[in-house]
């Protein structure tokens, strides 16, 4: 038998990897979702504010939610950022293209919400009613890059635009 330790030196392993940490019975994270683990960075406008905006994406609680962490900057001024945290998992055990998702940020815990949505071609939309509008977000992956629109839609039905971001991929910090 080999020693651990030539093993570790040599970049063998004895451990074959596991393709999932997923409890038993727990439905996936939407492919749609978990495409945008890694790392991106880019630009968009925000309520007419031009902004640079990373992402850090992943799978987190054994693989049963992804998270991603964004961080954005007004272009011009560094005091004004905003920070999410956005949580995302299968909507139903039953249904593949549902998306459920939490969303949290930097405006603290009463701007809170949890969303629902569905896979689409190309990405994913996901919702989150807040008091005054609904807020659908439109994640799609193209050959450029990702793009990232939120939309809000207040309580006659009438939408606007909220944000809307072009990143593509970045090296992780």
């Amino acid at each position: 038998m080999i020693p651990r330790f030539l093993l570790a030196l040599t970049g063998l392993s004895l451990i074959t990897p596991t393709a999932s940490a997923l409890e038993p019975g727990v439905p996936p994270v939407p492919a749609a979702v978990s495409a945008l683990t890694g790392c991106w960075k880019g630009e968009g406008v925000v309520m007419d504010k031009k902004v640079s905006i990373s992402l850090s994406a992943r799978a987190v609680a054994l693989d049963a939610m992804f998270a991603i962490d964004s961080d954005s900057t007004t272009i011009g001024d560094p005091s004004d950022r905003y920070a999410a945290h956005l949580l995302f998992g299968a909507g139903s055990a039953k249904d593949d293209k549902a998306v459920s998702g939490f969303w949290s940020d930097s405006f603290g815990g009463t701007f809170t919400a949890i969303g629902t949505g569905s896979v689409q071609p190309g990405g994913f939309d996901i919702s989150y009613q807040y008091p005054d509008s609904l807020f659908i977000n439109r994640w799609r992956m193209g050959d450029t890059g990702l793009r990232w629109d939120i939309i809000a839609r207040d309580a006659n039905g009438k939408e606007a635009p909220f944000a809307a971001y072009t990143l593509t991929r970045a090296a992780c910090p």
